[in-house]
């Protein structure tokens, strides 16, 4: 008697959920061209002389390595210098990212220091999955995704920036593109 089955036939309908629900992961919190999600993102007006829309509380431009924060679709700080992920660690693009987690003193799970300790994320406000945050850092090198700010910044972004909260981590040019396109 044979044990060996016969392949089996992928029905197509569990394929498009499947496909449906893969899509969906990886878009959470990002907008996509064409979806709604872009569409939303470009209905809204910018906040004046940044490339982020009224809805959001925390803004990042990838172009420039700056940051701001907003109270109902105004500057209240800002801009200022970030350090952004370099090559192989990009800080992810999402127009529709939420503050889901805030640690005053929180230590790496990934990275350590020379003497093996942890790598300290003062202020760390994460507001993308992967562990990606607001925190405080040097500004003037690449992180591995983050965004980091000078120690007044990083506790003001913390003080400010509350669970739920919007934060959009942007490219300038792309948005002007995107916009121009229409």
């Amino acid at each position: 008697m044979s044990t060996t089955r016969s392949p089996r036939r992928t029905r197509p309908a569990i394929v498009v959920a499947l496909v449906a629900a893969t899509v969906a992961l990886i878009g959470v919190g990002t907008a996509v061209a064409g979806t709604p999600a872009a569409q939303a993102f470009r209905d809204q007006p910018l906040v004046a002389g940044t490339p982020c829309t009224v809805t959001a509380r925390a803004c990042v431009d990838l172009d420039t390595q700056r940051s701001w924060l907003f109270t109902d679709g105004k500057i209240t700080h800002g801009p200022v210098p970030v350090a952004i992920g370099g090559p192989g660690k990009e800080t992810p693009v999402g127009h529709s990212l939420r503050v889901y987690r805030k640690e005053q003193l929180h230590k790496s799970g990934e990275y350590t220091m020379t003497n093996g300790e942890p790598a300290p994320m003062p202020w760390a406000v994460f507001f993308q999955d992967g562990g990606i945050a607001f925190h405080e850092g040097r500004t003037d090198t690449p992180s591995a995704g983050c965004v980091r700010l000078t120690p007044e910044n990083a506790k003001l972004w913390f003080d400010t920036l509350q669970i739920g909260d919007q934060v959009q981590v942007v490219s300038a040019k792309q948005v002007q593109a995107d916009r121009a396109a229409g």
